[in-house]
C-alpha cells in the first residue's frame, strides 16, 4: 500500500506544479510571456512597408524568395546568401525591392508565429484537461485505498497501473510543453537575423 500511496502523492505533486505554472496566464502553457505578434519596430528601421504588405504576393520572384528564406529547413547562411544575390540583381530598384522582400518576410513569418502561438493555446487547454483528469483519477485511487473492506491485491495492482500510465502520459505532455514553447522565439530570432541582412543590403 505504501507504494500505491507514493504513486498517488507523486501524481498530486505533478498536478500542483503544473497548476502553478499555468495559473498566471490561463490556457497559455509556457513560462514565456504570450506575445502573439512580432514587434516590427524592434527589428525594422527601413522604409514603411504598408503599401508593400498588400502587393508582395503579386511579384512571383519575391513570393518565391520569401517562401525559401522563411522556411526553417533553409540554413540561415543560405538564406542570407539568397538575400545578397537578390539585392545585387535588383539594380537601381534595390531599396524598393528589398523593402518589398522584407514586407513579404514579415507577413509570412508573423503569420507562422501567430499560428504557433494559437496552437500553444490549444495545447495548453488540452494539458489543463489532462491535469484535471489525472487529479480525478488520483482522488479515485485514494478512495480505493481507503475502501472498507479493502480491495483485493489484483484490483489494487490494476488501479495503480492505470494511474501510473495516466501520470506518465501527463508528465510526457508537460515536458513537451517546455520544448514547443521555444518555437515562437526561434521564429522571431530567425526573422531578426534575416531583417538585419536586408537592412545591411540597403545601406
Amino acid at each position: 500500500m505504501r507504494r500505491h500511496l507514493a504513486l498517488a502523492l507523486t501524481a498530486q505533486l505533478l498536478l500542483a506544479t503544473s497548476a502553478v505554472a499555468q495559473s498566471a496566464q490561463s490556457d497559455w502553457p509556457c513560462k514565456q510571456v504570450r506575445v502573439p505578434e512580432i514587434a516590427l519596430g524592434g527589428v525594422w528601421t527601413g522604409p514603411s512597408i504598408e503599401t508593400e504588405r498588400k502587393s508582395w504576393r503579386d511579384d512571383a520572384a519575391i513570393a518565391d524568395l520569401v517562401a525559401r528564406i522563411a522556411a526553417r529547413r533553409t540554413p540561415i547562411e543560405e538564406a542570407e546568401k539568397l538575400i545578397g544575390e537578390f539585392s545585387k540583381s535588383a539594380g537601381d530598384h534595390r531599396k524598393e525591392r528589398l523593402t518589398m522582400l522584407f514586407a513579404g518576410l514579415y507577413e509570412r513569418m508573423n503569420d507562422e508565429r501567430r499560428d504557433v502561438v494559437n496552437g500553444l493555446d490549444r495545447f495548453g487547454r488540452r494539458l489543463k484537461e489532462m491535469a484535471e483528469k489525472t487529479r480525478e483519477e488520483t482522488q479515485a485511487f485514494f478512495d480505493l485505498q481507503n475502501k472498507k473492506p479493502p480491495l483485493d491485491a489484483e484490483s489494487m495492482r490494476k488501479a495503480a497501473e492505470t494511474l501510473q500510465w495516466r501520470v506518465r502520459l501527463f508528465e510526457e505532455q508537460r515536458k513537451m510543453a517546455s520544448f514547443v514553447c521555444e518555437s515562437p522565439a526561434l521564429i522571431e530570432q530567425r526573422f531578426g537575423e534575416l531583417a538585419r541582412k536586408i537592412l545591411a543590403e540597403m545601406a
